[in-house]
Formats: structure tokens, sequence, C-alpha cells
């Protein structure tokens, strides 16, 4: 891997005396906390940025686990304890198999989605996954209101066991007897894990078939299974141990083991803590915010990379964006608006609060699409050129206002509408550091252009409970992050900026928080999905983009990693890279076809 002249050669030995001893022990001697307290490093790969808090359960059909490190369903889902049929590859754009034996078939009317199983897949049980087991799944998920559950359950209408190995997955049909969403029924089989039915009966015979406490269950005892297994978790770390028996060692799948024995993650204070761990070779990858994250190895000479050599270091794929509340007075008007997202210095907000770690506006010209080229191809750039924005147009924005007749009517240095000062406040949670300072160069904006813009910064835990709330009126202008890649996206995405589905509604995890209704947009987010003509579906995203950079419900404050990905050479080597050639993503070793890192790892020396 790059920067590789500066691997550490030396690894700390004093815990290989310690692995000797226990290779001495019959199994059931082996406390897991003496074994989780000295690790051997030279087994062991260390993580930071992932986990927060000690673990709640294990429980994958819960959204209340904390358990980062094994548990985590969507695009890129999590694969080292459960696992999908498929793997996204967010570089591609593809689904490549895991569970399941060679690619999904679609029937002629695209209604049912179609694959087998491998002959070699095990529970770590050392049972098969079968057929089963899927459509097991998918009806507990249904019958318990999960969060997986509600989720498809307007597109997904069943997931039948057609034989031992078969799997039909049945879309939902509209009136036309299409099926509602074919994207939705696609990512199904690589969101989602496959969960032992035998494994499930048992919770269900536990909480006595009760919804929530079948939900609220630890599952301490799951079946996973991938390749690793829990071993050790407290307040200060969660430790996950390789299943040597692991089905993935058959050549029909990896071929061999992931070369960790051990996946570990400390759980550190703070993300300076996590930073100065990844400092002193403590931490082998770390899925946080490092700042000017260069100098590590510019400056500092540390065996530290990140997956490009250069600005912006990473895979940018997510939009961290402002919305605007418009039941807030003055910004149902879109002079004000659009006036203000001109006026934000987007280069400084790139430059300080991402210390470069994302690309510009100019680089990429704003849209309803990430940086990547599958997204960047899906519309026409030259017909929404002259609606992009690159952001400090302070002169241009002050021209927009007098246009619009919104000037200073007494005085006091701000525009007011029918008399009504514009006064707004601009909010995201407290100690999200590189989203404070974004939020402070809006606030900045706002006095260029003649209107009062104030910061606000409340805890998460309050923060939560009023922007998900269609009816909030507290917040003005609010960050919230966006869909990245995944197999849903740009529609996705699309919907969740600006679905009147979800405006004013409550408990609203969903998207388009500040409450923008356009039937035409509806129309559009309905037909994508029916569209299989490329030229069409470029003409549809177009006109997604231009309704977007004409309206402006929200607007995008920078370009983002769906995961932050640097890594520490010091024991562990060969991490994946965009110039290694091998199409594997920075999604942390864990996530999505990211999980194929696992099986390159070398140690430093070897």
């Amino acid at each position: 891997m790059k920067k590789s002249i500066f691997r550490v050669l030396s690894v700390l030995i004093a815990v290989v005396m310690f692995a000797g001893a226990l290779a001495a022990c019959k199994p059931a001697e082996v406390d897991p906390a003496e074994v989780a307290a000295a690790l051997p490093r030279e087994e062991t790969l260390y993580y930071a940025g992932l986990q927060w808090g000690s673990v709640v359960g294990w429980n994958p059909y819960s959204s209340n686990n904390n358990n980062a490190l094994a548990v985590a369903q969507g695009a890129n889902a999590r694969i080292v304890m459960f696992e999908t049929p498929y793997m996204y590859n967010m570089i591609d754009g593809k689904q490549y198999p895991l569970l399941a034996d060679g690619d999904y078939t679609w029937n002629d009317a695209m209604t049912e989605l179609t694959f087998t199983l491998k002959d070699a897949a095990k529970w770590s049980d050392g049972t098969k996954v079968t057929a089963e087991d899927v459509a097991y799944t998918f009806d507990t998920h249904i019958k318990y209101e999960t969060s997986t559950g509600v989720g498809v359950a307007d597109y997904v209408e069943d997931v039948v066991a057609v034989d031992e190995k078969t799997v039909t997955v049945k879309a939902k049909l509209n009136d036309a007897g299409q099926a509602v969403n074919p994207l939705v029924v696609s990512a199904y089989v690589s969101d989602n894990y496959v969960i032992q039915k035998a494994w499930t009966e048992t919770l269900e015979e536990r909480v006595a078939g009760d919804a929530e406490a079948f939900k609220a269950d630890p599952g301490d005892d799951a079946i996973g299974s991938g390749p690793y297994m829990p071993f050790y978790d407290d307040d200060t770390k969660v430790v996950l141990i390789r299943n040597d028996k692991y089905w993935g060692k058959d050549k029909s799948m990896w071929g061999m083991l992931p070369a960790p024995k051990y996946l570990a993650h400390t759980i550190y204070a703070d993300n300076n803590a996590g930073f100065l761990a990844l400092k002193a070779g403590e931490v082998d990858i770390s899925q946080q915010f490092n700042s000017n994250v260069q100098d590590l190895w510019l400056v500092d000479n540390l065996p530290i990379s990140t997956y490009l050599d250069d600005a912006p270091y990473g895979l940018t794929a997510s939009l961290p964006t402002a919305y605007f509340n418009l039941k807030s007075f003055g910004l149902d008007n879109v002079a004000v608006r659009k006036a203000i997202a001109m006026a934000v210095d987007y280069d400084t907000i790139i430059a300080n609060a991402m210390t470069n770690q994302s690309p510009t506006f100019n680089q990429v010209p704003r849209s309803v699409m990430n940086p990547t080229d599958g997204e960047q191809a899906l519309y026409d750039h030259a017909a929404v050129a002259d609606l992009q924005w690159a952001g400090n147009d302070v002169e241009g924005a002050n021209k927009l206002l007098d246009d619009a007749g919104i000037v200073d009517t007494d005085g006091d240095g701000y525009r007011d509408i029918d008399g009504t000062k514009l006064s707004y406040n601009a909010v995201c949670p407290n100690g999200w550091s590189d989203w404070q300072a974004a939020i402070e160069i809006v606030a900045a904006a706002g006095e260029k252009i003649g209107i009062e813009i104030t910061t606000y910064f409340p805890e998460w835990s309050v923060y939560q409970t009023v922007f998900t709330d269609g009816n909030q009126e507290e917040y003005d202008i609010f960050m919230v992050w966006s869909n990245g890649a995944g197999p849903t996206n740009p529609w996705g995405r699309v919907r969740q900026l600006m679905s009147s589905d979800f405006a004013g509604t409550t408990g609203n995890w969903n998207g388009n928080w500040g409450g923008y209704v356009n039937p035409r947009i509806d129309e559009i987010i309905a037909e994508i999905p029916q569209t299989t003509d490329q030229a069409k579906l470029v003409e549809l995203y177009t006109e997604a983009t231009e309704i977007y950079l004409t309206d402006v419900p929200s607007f995008t404050l920078m370009y983002r990693p769906d995961q932050f990905y640097t890594v520490n050479e010091s024991v562990w080597t060969d991490f994946p890279a965009a110039t290694d050639g091998r199409n594997i993503p920075p999604m942390n070793l864990a996530d999505g076809y990211g999980v194929a890192g696992l099986y390159y790892l070398t140690l430093v020396g070897d």
C-alpha cells in the first residue's frame, strides 16, 4: 500500500508469551476477560470511530443494539457476524454474491427476483443456511414490525422458499401490475441479513411472541453465518473472534479465512482520544474525521495513509445538507432561500471544517448526485449549469434579494418582509465539530446579505427529537446527513431530499425535513424506479436536479465520505487503496464488499 516506506517494523511482542500460554490452556479454562485485556497484537485488528458506548445487544432484529462493530443493516450492510445474500460495492455499483450462488435473475415482468444459496453456506452452529431461513427472516420482520419490516412492507410482498436452496423475492405491485419499486426489491438482497430460523423461533418462544420484547431482547445467543462471533464486551471495549470453521473458506467463496483472529474496538471518550490512539499505533483502522489527516504522514512521518493519496483522501458519497424550515417566516420565499445558499463560502467550509477532505463545488458542481462517476453520469450537466452556484457570491445574492424587493426598510441593517426582520437560527448537534464549523460559516453569510442568522448547538439527544418532527418551528436552518452510495441511489436521495410523503410527518427519519411539497417531483420519484431506458432516466434525474436547484428546499454544504477511512500500517499492511487494482471500497473492511479487505491483510515484515 502507499506510504509503506514509513512502515514501522517493530511489533509489540510481549503479548506473544501470553498467546503461547493461552494455547496451552483447554478451551474451558480460557477467560475471555483476561484474553481481551491482552489480545495478541499481531492477531488483532483494532478499530476506532465506530463504537461509542457499551454494547446493548446482538439481536439482528433490533434497531437498538448500539453494536456498531457487528450489527448494521442497510446499504453496505456490516457483514462480519451476520451476512446478506449479496454484497454491495460502491465503487462499481454492483452486488456481488455472498450467501448467494451467482447473480440473481428477474422474471420478464420485473416483478420477481430469484437467487440460489451456496451449498457451502453454514451457520456458526454448523447447520446449513437454507431458503427457509431467508423466507422466515422476511416473515418475522413483517410480523413484528421491525424497522426493516416497516421499511420494505410497501415494496416487497413476500419472500418464498421455492426449495431448500432457491429463494424468490416477490415485489409489491401497483394498479398496473408493475413492481411498485424494483430498486428497493433488488436492494433488499444486499441490505438485509439472513437470520437463522431456528434461533428466531427460540427468540419468539423466549418472549412469548410479544413484539416489543422480541425487538428489545439483547440476543446474546444469536447465531450468525459470518466469519466472526462475539467474544467479549464491556464498557471499555468490544471484541469479536474469528470462527475458524467459517464456511467462507470454501473454494466457492473466499477460499481462506480472514487474516485477523480478533476484531476489537476500544471505546474511546471522544474523537481526540481515538486520534491519539491512531497516531500511537493502537488503532489500525479509524472511521472518524481526523482533521488535516495528511499531516500524519507528511509532517509526523507516521505509517498512516488514506484511500486516496491526495485530497479529498476518501471516496465522497454523502452530502451533509442544510434544510430550510419552510414554515419559518420568509423561508417560504425562494429568493431568501437561494440568496442564503449562494452567499455561503463553501470553499472555506471545505478548507477549514473539512480540512480539504471534500471536493469543492467547482470541482463537482451541485446537483442531487454524489461525486461518484456512476451518479455523475446520470444527469445532463450542461442543462442545469446556469442554476448551479459554487458559493461566496455575495454580490449575486444581494442582487437577487434587491430584485425581489426584499430590502432593509427601517435602517437596522437587516432586510425585512412587510416590516418583519429576517432573523433565523442555524442549528446542528453540539460536538459535531465539522458540522458546527460549517454552520458558523452559514451564519456569517447571512450577515453579508442583511439577514440575521445566529448559531445554536443543542445536544444530539435534544436535536434528534426536534428535527424529526415535521411540525417543529424551533429550528429554521438545520443540518442532516444524506443517503450515500447504495443500490437505490440516487433515487433514494432524491426521495430523501424532496418527497412530499415525508412532509409534516412526526418521528421522521426518512427525509424532506423542511416540509417541501411539489407534485411534479413526486411524479418523478414514482417514475424513476419504473424506468429502464437510460436516456429517459437521465432526463428524469436532470429534471429532478433542475427542480432542486430552482426551488432550493435545502442545500448541500460539503461532500463527505460514506465512511472515513484512515489506516495505520505499524502492525497490519496491504489495506485496500484506490490504486491497488483490487476494486475493494474503503468501507473499513466490514461493510458490503469492503469485507474483502480482511482477506488481503498481512503483518508488517511478513
